[in-house]
């Protein structure tokens, strides 16, 4: 029989990772200017609508479905979920399993955050039609491809045949979804006023509550990813905390002595940054190498956000790429440092390793960077990957919308709430709401 205590513990992590999407919409709702506020929550909210159909339909078959003999693609043999479902509830579990079903959906939810994340890239100015159509797209041709080379098992290009680690989404998540932002917010072109004026968060109680609800569901999502109710999960948990925690800190401290306040804004960042550049090494590293890393990212972060935006010129509104892609950069890296050897994952590279009298594990404990160049070489993989088809998919969207993706000047001034929605979250008081 399946064992409930891992049953119901998967149960509560899928809960929770459900529950990031719509955090992150208060998130970015409130970090967007006040006219735009209903359209960026709601391109988070259509990602829920989107991806529940398409994982159901192909993302679950493309990402997990086959033999796991090929290295960048699952099969087509699970595509609607068709005889999947009861063939999930009627297999007998060997006593510490659960029913695999609570995967597909517990994978959806990753599926959902992560590209609820993108549209952060382009907030303010992007056609909610060409938004819909692109996210369709990708969720179907890029995440489930990402997500079976690093977590397919035996074969996987990145995961198995180089042997990065990834506990729960540095590459799959954070690289995918901050790059995809970029490549996007190039495609789209920057806003009006880009430069010269100056945008700042018009409701900083939302950013709290969201950067909360992520906090809180970010639990489920790296401790989750152990897949049982076991140390490891509790490890990770414990990392999760630590690093958002010092992280928060550490930007906190960067921005008393760039700007000379710190900020309400600038914590729940720095909180963010913290969760995205442990997601990778979440049940992978000592409690200790979680607070350094969380050190570490946010001052990196920070110079990408402040200052490289402005000196290469890109839009990345709501700084997807700043925060996520480069956090996750740094997350994936650090793994290749402070990994545990005794908690990395097996793979075809680390058989290899192993065999020959080594350990596979981080530089600092083994003193071989075996592991740090595979981490590097598995990030440069995804971004090649991920730019590549998000570019390709960006731009037949925009031949599909007859060559822009953008709004117009007066829509664009105007507010993309009335402009793509016909409402308004702050409606003018005048007696009645």
């Amino acid at each position: 029989m399946f064992d409930t205590g891992s049953t119901g513990f998967m149960l509560v992590c899928a809960m929770l990772v459900l529950l990031m999407t719509p955090g992150l919409a208060f998130f970015y709702g409130g970090l967007s200017r006040r006219k735009n506020v209903g359209n960026t929550m709601a391109m988070c909210f259509v990602v829920i609508g989107i991806v529940a159909v398409t994982w159901c339909l192909f993302g679950w078959s493309f990402a997990y479905g086959g033999d796991g003999s090929c290295p960048f693609f699952g099969g087509f043999d699970q595509i609607g979920l068709t005889q999947l479902t009861a063939d999930m509830l009627a297999e007998e579990g060997d006593g510490s399993g659960y029913p695999g079903i609570i995967d597909v959906i517990f994978q959806a939810a990753f599926c959902m955050i992560t590209t609820a994340i993108i549209t952060g890239g382009v907030a303010g100015r992007m056609k909610f039609g060409a938004v819909c159509l692109f996210l369709a797209a990708w969720t179907i041709l890029v995440y489930p491809a990402l997500a079976h080379m690093v977590w397919g098992g035996e074969g996987s290009l990145i995961g198995y045949n180089l042997g990065a680690l990834d506990f729960a989404g540095g590459d799959v998540v954070h690289i995918s979804s901050g790059l995809t932002a970029l490549v996007l917010a190039l495609v789209c072109g920057k806003r009006k006023g880009f430069g010269m004026m100056n945008y700042r968060a018009h409701n900083v109680p939302f950013v709290a509550l969201g950067a909360t609800l992520l906090w809180f569901g970010w639990f489920g999502f790296n401790a989750g990813s152990e897949f049982a109710a076991d140390g490891t999960a509790g490890l990770a948990l414990v990392n999760t905390v630590f690093a958002s925690g010092a992280a928060l800190l550490s930007w906190l401290v960067v921005e008393r002595i760039r700007v000379g306040k710190p900020t309400l804004v600038g914590a729940a960042t720095g909180l963010v940054a913290g969760l995205v550049v442990i997601t990778p090494a979440a049940g992978f590293v000592e409690p200790w190498a979680a607070i350094i890393m969380g050190f570490i990212v946010s001052p990196i972060c920070y110079f990408a956000i402040s200052f490289c935006k402005g000196k290469f010129g890109y839009d990345d509104a709501l700084d997807a790429f700043g925060c996520h892609c480069v956090g996750g950069v740094v997350g994936g890296i650090l793994t290749g440092l402070f990994c545990v050897p005794g908690l990395a994952w097996e793979s075809g590279a680390s058989a290899s390793v192993i065999a020959a009298g080594g350990q596979w594990g981080g530089l600092f404990y083994t003193g071989d960077p075996a592991l740090l160049l595979a981490q590097i070489e598995g990030i440069a993989l995804t971004v090649v990957f991920v730019g590549i088809a998000s570019l390709v998919i960006a731009l037949i969207v925009k031949a599909v919308f007859k060559g822009s993706l953008r709004v117009s000047d007066g829509q664009e001034a105007m507010g993309l709430d009335v402009a793509e929605h016909g409402e308004s979250a702050y409606p003018a008081y005048v007696g009645l709401d």
